[in-house]
């Protein structure tokens, strides 16, 4: 999987694409409290001015660095899914492509709830429409309409627990495994 920090639209991107996607492959690595905006202007190579033209404050950042994420990270979910076949099937196989990549730090969105959730209600709003944004990918990917609600909840209960497990387990098999076992279950 091409990983999701990477630019893929202009050779030379705008100051303000450098700044997202520095913003995004800092916060994603490193973790909101602990990037400075001053970081990411030295390594976006723009100027203060340039920085606050574009993004007022840091929240202003963390917004769209989330809203960047939520967009891109859904496109490769639902592209992978098909990819590996295009059913519940293809569920592991999608989350082991991810777990695998060497940047792979969790969910960004889980991450940065933990970070600043309390603080932030508009973060809060935007990791519940990521989650059920992923949980309307999942419902596509069952058979039975009726029960395609609460089983894409459960699904999605199992997504997130096994992305937090994926980031301390030194081997995703494991809880690859687990998930595998717990969608034969309940399917």
């Amino acid at each position: 999987m091409k990983s999701l920090n990477a630019s893929s639209k202009k050779d030379v991107p705008s100051a303000r694409e450098r700044l997202l996607l520095t913003a995004h492959r800092l916060f994603y690595q490193d973790g909101i409290r602990a990037t400075g905006i001053d970081k990411i202007i030295l390594e976006a190579q723009v100027t203060k001015v340039t920085f606050y033209r574009h993004f007022p404050s840091k929240n202003d950042l963390i917004r769209a660095y989330l809203e960047y994420r939520h967009e891109h990270w859904l496109t490769w979910f639902s592209d992978s899914l098909t990819r590996h076949g295009g059913n519940l099937t293809a569920l592991v196989p999608v989350l082991a492509e991810w777990f695998e990549q060497e940047d792979f730090r969790g969910c960004a969105f889980i991450n940065s709830l933990s970070e600043l959730g309390s603080e932030h209600p508009d973060i809060v709003e935007i990791t519940r429409r990521h989650k059920h944004d992923m949980i309307d990918v999942v419902k596509r990917l069952l058979l039975k309409p009726s029960k395609q609600e609460q089983l894409a909840e459960v699904i999605g209960l199992i997504v997130d627990g096994a992305i937090v497990r994926a980031q301390y387990e030194r081997d995703p098999c494991n809880t690859l495994q687990s998930v595998q076992n717990a969608v034969e279950k309940l399917l």
